[in-house]
């Protein structure tokens, strides 16, 4: 069965190069609108506009989809799509990517030693191609959504400022809250946590002019990006537990890294038809990672101990 990859940029390019031992094929909506996909098969949605339109049209064929995208509003239209999929016996992973994607997974494993998780705090640093960038710099003028207690919270990105440790050769950054759909997903596989929230790196001048059109084109990709998961809960002897996890990577190559592990599992029928988030508490989390690694992504936990020279 083919995995289709939707998007020529460079989280699409790199899924293509991950996935090179399958039959992958190239779909451009903008040539074809109707996919060609069969019952089956699989997608990933790499391209920079919605995806929920596209992942409805390989529904209707019976076909797998793995997005990889952050919009808030695009990702809660995707998770209207899930009977849609369950109905067609397909599976829809929704925001395959650094963030939502793999710092769900990461929330999952340190949620393995907890007994109960009560606060999920993401940072994220950098961005993949010109769309990603493009994203990044509209995000720090949207609406930031976070997870407090019973409710959620909007507040104009580009606020709630702070210091965040991200792996070497990255460090601290100033961080701010962002629209991104993360906490959306990590409520929906964590709803007993009181505080979900994510954000992301930014200079003054990047929070200064994010309501205004990008001031000249983006790089063609980023440089090194950095990741920050802190999950904060209590042990089964009631004790405070607060672990942290890191990656400082590529973003495009961590998160073609994902999709294609993801496209994979959807493939070989590892994963429930329907919708699945990378957080959720049913998959196998440790044997997904162990993939995550072998596509050459190292994760790095926070111990407080220093390293010997």
């Amino acid at each position: 069965m083919p995995i289709w990859v939707v998007g020529r940029g460079i989280v699409g390019s790199r899924v293509e190069r991950l996935l090179a031992g399958h039959d992958v094929r190239i779909h451009d909506p903008r040539v074809e609108p109707t996919p060609l996909a069969d019952s089956g098969d699989v997608a990933v949605l790499a391209h920079p506009v919605d995806h929920a339109p596209l992942a409805r049209a390989f529904a209707l064929r019976g076909a797998s989809v793995v997005t990889v995208g952050d919009g808030l509003d695009d990702t809660r239209e995707l998770m209207a799509l899930d009977h849609e999929f369950a109905a067609a016996s397909a599976t829809l992973v929704i925001g395959a990517a650094l963030t939502p994607g793999l710092s769900g997974l990461l929330a999952r494993y340190l949620s393995f030693e907890m007994a109960t998780v009560d606060e999920i705090h993401v940072a994220m640093h950098g961005t993949a191609g010109p769309s990603c960038a493009r994203e990044h710099h509209g995000s720090l003028s949207g609406r930031a959504v976070s997870w407090r207690e019973h409710g959620w919270r909007y507040s104009m990105g580009g606020g709630g400022r702070a210091l965040c440790w991200f792996p070497e050769p990255i460090g601290a950054l100033d961080c701010f809250h962002a629209e991104i759909a993360s906490p959306v997903l990590l409520h929906h596989s964590f709803p007993d946590a009181q505080r979900i929230d994510v954000r992301r790196s930014a200079r003054r001048r990047d929070r200064l002019t994010a309501r205004l059109p990008m001031l000249r084109p983006p790089h063609r990709e980023g440089r090194v990006g950095g990741l920050q998961v802190e999950v904060r809960g209590s042990a089964a002897d009631g004790a405070r537990v607060t672990r942290i996890l890191g990656v400082a990577e590529l973003v495009g190559t961590a998160s073609a890294a994902i999709a294609a592990v993801f496209a994979e599992a959807a493939q070989a029928g590892e994963l429930p038809t329907g919708m699945v988030v990378t957080s959720d508490a049913g998959l196998d989390t440790l044997q997904l990672l162990r993939r995550v690694e072998a596509a050459g992504v190292r994760l790095q936990e926070f111990t407080g101990v220093p390293q010997a020279n």
